[in-house]
């Protein structure tokens, strides 16, 4: 009798790993209810710290960061150690605020999470860019 592995083929149905850091806990578990109903699966960290915890623990293709943590800067902090490990998930900052206006690198999206299609396209696009990345670095690699 042959036994299908069903953890090896719903793994293979996970659109992306994505990790949401945000210390508002409304804010955090909207995000990844929202992100998982998008097919995402989805880690969520509280602090930088514990964000910075999960990274080195995990890989994702994804980091959505809140840019005020428990410091002004702790979301900038959090995306340019997600941009330091070597598997280089896509990084982007989340606000709930209008007004937002942050200078960040041109690496750094502000994504408003309100409306809903559009995080989600968001997203998707984040993904796609990094897997467009990946390709063209292989793709270099290859040819060396």
């Amino acid at each position: 009798m042959i036994k299908e592995d069903r953890s090896a083929s719903s793994t293979n149905l996970d659109l992306a790993r994505v990790l949401v850091v945000d210390d508002d806990p409304t804010s955090r578990l909207t995000l990844q209810t929202v992100l998982e109903a998008g097919g995402y699966h989805v880690d969520s960290a509280a602090t930088a710290a514990e964000a910075v915890g999960k990274l080195d623990d995990q890989q994702y293709e994804l980091v959505l960061s809140d840019l005020q943590m428990e410091s002004p800067q702790a979301g900038l902090k959090v995306l340019a150690h997600a941009r330091m490990m070597d598997y280089r998930p896509a990084t982007a900052l989340v606000t709930t605020y209008q007004d937002a206006l942050v200078e960040t690198s041109s690496r750094s999206v502000l994504i408003e999470p309100e409306d809903v299609a559009g995080l989600l396209t968001e997203v998707a696009t984040l993904l796609a860019r990094r897997v467009s990345r990946q390709v063209h670095r292989e793709l270099r690699h290859a040819g060396n």
